[in-house]
Parts: structure tokens; C-alpha cells; sequence
């Protein structure tokens, strides 16, 4: 089948997360006054990925897992952990609003949804995560106005790697599955999870050395598949 939708991953794809969580990381720590050293940066990566795999899997709610962050984070540099909840929220807004000061698209990312526009492509953004923010990570780095569709988890009421959650976004582009490209930086939640759900899968790796040029792999992708 001809190719004529392309959807996307948000967080590591599209939008650089992980520099923006880097960058808050480090001015939120500053503010507790404790060094970014890169054993802190490392124990807030860890926490965030175990907290969101079990925010993920339906163990405790969205604003929990950002308090269990802190409670895994703050002990082992030194700082107490508040004993309400109330503070702990306030500490994670205060950490969120460094993080959404820094937020930032990829350099190629506009670039390329701006070509498959022109190019006739459907276009769609599948992304684990809450309504709000992520639909705001798009408005505030200028990408929502070049997609078609953004379906996140919550909205959708399923997660990556769910096959109906792929499903859901060839539904809502108008096209099969087999008509459209996923292009995601997770192998088992965006690659093989999309090829499961009947499309096609693309691994984008921004950690490569280098990074990779997204536009030059996603117009090869589509014109290998051109049929």
C-alpha cells in the first residue's frame, strides 16, 4: 500500500526532553542549592523513567509519580523529603516551570513536518502523557500547526506500546495501518510496537554521536516504501 501518513513519537522525537529535563534538572537543583553533578542528573533520569514505566503500567496516579521523583531523588543528595504532599507539589511545580522555560524542538523537526505537508502526507503525533502538556509542548515549539492529529494516552485512553493505540491514531489520520509510518526513538514502544499494529517503523536515535539527520531518514524511509 502507498504511504500517506506519517506519525510521530513527541518526547525524544520530536521534542528535545531530555535537554529540556537537563537544563530544569540543573537550575531546580541549583535552587536547593545542590550541585547538578552528573551522578544528581543520572538519579533524576532513573527515578523519572522508573516513576513513568509504573505511571504507565496504571500502579499510581500522574501527580504521584512526580512526588515518588522527588522522594527517590532528594534523599540520596542530601536534601529532606517534605512530609506533605502540598510541598512536594510545590517543589515539582518549581522543578516544571525550569523545565518548560527550556522547552525546545529538535532543529530538524519543524523542517521536516513542514516538507511532508507539502508533500501531501497526513501527518500525526502519538505520545504517552497528559492532554495538557504534551499539546502545549507542541504549541509553544510551533509544530502543532503542521500535524493533523495529536493523540495522547490520556486522551485516548491507551498507552504505547498498545496496539490499539496505534489503531486509534491510522483511525483518526483516515488512513490503514499499512498506509502509514511511525517514527519513534524506543524500539519496543514506538518501532516494533508500531510494525505489531500493521505500520511501518522508523528508529530515530538523537543520542547517536552526531545525531541523525531525521529529514534525510524519513523521506528515504517513505521512498524505499513507495509502491
Amino acid at each position: 500500500m502507498h504511504l500517506r501518513a506519517v506519525g510521530f513519537d513527541l518526547d525524544g522525537t520530536l521534542f528535545d526532553h531530555r535537554g529540556a529535563a537537563t537544563a530544569g534538572a540543573t537550575r531546580f537543583l541549583e535552587s536547593l542549592d545542590v550541585p547538578a553533578s552528573a551522578f544528581a542528573i543520572a538519579r533524576w533520569f532513573a527515578a523519572e523513567t522508573e516513576q513513568f514505566e509504573r505511571w504507565r503500567a496504571g500502579q499510581i496516579s500522574f501527580p504521584e509519580q512526580r512526588r515518588e521523583r522527588l522522594r527517590a531523588v532528594l534523599p540520596a543528595l542530601g536534601v529532606p523529603i517534605p512530609a506533605d504532599d502540598r510541598r512536594l507539589d510545590e517543589l515539582f511545580e518549581a522543578y516544571r516551570h525550569h523545565y518548560e522555560a527550556s522547552w525546545r524542538s529538535y532543529p530538524g523537526s519543524l523542517p521536516l513536518l513542514r516538507t511532508l505537508r507539502v508533500r501531501g502526507y497526513r501527518i500525526g503525533v502519538l505520545t504517552n502523557g497528559t492532554e495538557t502538556q504534551q499539546v502545549d509542548k507542541l504549541r509553544r515549539t510551533g509544530l502543532l500547526d503542521t500535524v493533523d492529529v495529536v493523540c495522547t494516552s490520556e486522551r485516548i485512553g491507551v498507552q504505547k506500546p498498545d496496539c490499539r493505540a496505534f489503531e486509534t491514531l491510522s483511525a483518526e489520520l483516515g488512513v490503514e495501518p499499512s498506509g502509514c509510518l511511525f517514527v519513534g526513538d524506543s524500539v519496543a514502544h514506538d518501532v516494533e510496537a508500531a510494525r505489531a499494529a500493521g505500520m511501518h517503523g522508523l528508529l530515530i536515535d538523537h543520542e547517536a554521536q552526531d545525531g541523525p539527520d531525521m529529514e534525510a531518514l524519513v523521506l528515504t524511509a517513505l521512498a524505499d516504501r513507495r509502491g
